[in-house]
């Protein structure tokens, strides 16, 4: 298992933005927007209040403080330092609690399996060199009969258009480059790797993005985003 497995381009690319992560008008505007919708798909899936997460990827905190504001006790984990530095400083803005770690979430898990209640990993696995052992590691971090998500981009060419063209070129919801459209992953992939970490598929949902509206939804299109909620057996 690599326990470096990251690419130090993505890294630099996220550090880069790290001071921007919590303005809702910047390059993360679309990470402001989509979070209420997959915060209240894990609540409802999990139930937070008082269970102990692990947020893989958490970057400069969006996700993690939400959680931690529905009563769950939350642990970051990034490999950008710039972007934990910026999520350990809202903390002080919020009044919430999370702890930040700057590790992979390879290394993570070989001190910390079945440990947590909750695991996710949120727009993450398309910017891994092997998200096949991310997956794996989740798994190992979670305690038995505890819940994991992920959630990607799905590989084809509707994806390509909405994901790359559309977002990055057309609408500049993104930087350009962003993505890389090789990395993106089938759902029937995500599901494969997450049988093979010892995961059981719950559900898989998508997300949709209206450009007329400007207003993101779940629903049953996993053409471009998508989320699964698996978990572990008791």
């Amino acid at each position: 298992m690599n326990v470096t497995n990251a690419d130090p381009a993505e890294l630099q690319k996220f550090s880069e933005l790290a001071h921007r992560w919590w303005d809702p008008t910047s390059e993360f505007k679309p990470l402001h927007e989509i979070n209420p919708l997959r915060l209240d798909w894990i609540d409802s899936c999990a139930a937070l209040s008082g269970k102990k997460v692990l947020d893989v990827g958490c970057g400069g905190g969006i996700l993690s403080e939400s959680m931690a504001a529905r009563g769950a006790h939350v642990t970051g984990l990034d490999l950008s330092e710039k972007a934990l530095g910026v999520a350990k400083l809202h903390l002080f803005e919020s009044g919430q609690k999370v702890d930040y770690q700057l590790s992979s979430a390879e290394a993570y898990a070989a001190e910390h399996a079945a440990t947590f209640d909750v695991v996710t990993c949120m727009e993450m696995l398309e910017h891994v060199p092997d998200p096949a052992s991310t997956i794996t590691a989740c798994a190992r971090m979670v305690k038995p009969g505890g819940d994991v998500f992920f959630s990607t981009l799905n590989r084809n060419l509707k994806a390509y258009l909405f994901a790359i063209v559309g977002a990055e070129y057309v609408l500049k919801l993104l930087p350009r480059g962003t993505h890389e459209y090789a990395k993106f992953i089938k759902p029937s992939e995500l599901a494969r790797h997450c049988r093979n970490a010892g995961l059981s598929t719950l559900e898989l949902i998508g997300m949709s993005y209206n450009p007329l509206t400007k207003i993101y939804s779940l629903g049953t299109d996993t053409d471009v985003n998508y989320l699964i909620h698996a978990r572990r057996p008791a």
